[in-house]
C-alpha cells in the first residue's frame, strides 16, 4: 500500500450500481493499449499513440499507481479515472496560488460512451475522494470543444473558474468541492 498523505492506496474496490472501480490488473493491459491507441478517445488528449509503441512500452500490469482507478463493467475494463494527480503549478488553471490541486482525469473506451458510465464512475470516485480528503477541492480541465467532457463536468457539479489557451486549444477549467451537488 502506498501512502498519499492521509490516503492509503489502493482502497478497497468501489462498487456502484453497474460498475467496479478497482486497481489495475494484468488482464487490463489490452484495454489500456486500446485507450491510448484510439483516435476517438485521444481526440482531445493530444492524439493517439502508435499501437506498436504501446505494445512495447505498456507494462504487464499497466496503470498500477496511486490515484488510478480502473473502471470495470461485468469484470471487463471500460475506462480509467485518475484522481490524486496534483496539477502542476507552472501550468495555467488553479484555484490556489501555489497550485497542487487534485485533478480529475478520465478516459473511456468508445463502446462505453453514452451509457452514463463516466458520470456514475466519476461520482463514485469523487465521493471516495471527499471521504478520504474532506474539504479538499478537485479541479478538472478539458478542451471547450470536448462536448461530452463539458456535459460530464456540469453533471458532476464542477463550476467554471476560468478559460485559457493551452495545447493549441481553448481550455475550460473548473473546480469541485464535496459541498458541490453531483450525480
Amino acid at each position: 500500500m502506498t501512502e498519499l498523505g492521509p490516503v492509503a492506496w489502493p482502497p478497497a474496490p468501489i462498487t456502484t450500481q453497474r460498475l467496479v472501480l478497482r486497481e489495475s490488473e494484468a488482464r487490463d493491459r489490452a484495454s489500456f493499449i486500446e485507450l491510448f491507441a484510439s483516435s476517438d478517445v485521444r481526440a482531445h488528449l493530444g492524439g493517439p499513440r502508435p499501437r506498436d509503441e504501446l505494445e512495447r512500452s505498456v507494462p504487464e500490469v499497466p496503470g498500477r499507481r496511486p490515484g488510478l482507478f480502473v473502471i470495470a463493467l461485468e469484470g471487463q475494463m471500460i475506462g480509467t479515472i485518475t484522481l490524486l494527480d496534483r496539477r502542476d503549478a507552472k501550468r495555467p488553471g488553479h484555484i490556489r496560488p501555489q497550485g497542487g490541486e487534485a485533478e480529475l482525469g478520465y478516459m473511456f473506451l468508445p463502446e462505453a460512451w453514452g451509457s452514463g458510465y463516466a458520470a456514475e464512475a466519476c461520482a463514485a470516485a469523487l465521493d471516495w475522494f471527499a471521504n478520504a480528503l474532506p474539504g479538499e477541492p478537485v479541479v478538472l480541465c478539458t478542451q471547450l470543444a470536448n462536448d461530452r467532457s463539458m456535459r460530464l463536468a456540469a453533471k458532476l457539479g464542477f463550476s467554471e473558474v476560468e478559460r485559457f489557451e493551452e495545447w493549441g486549444a481553448e481550455q475550460w477549467f473548473g473546480a469541485w468541492t464535496s459541498a458541490s451537488p453531483h450525480g
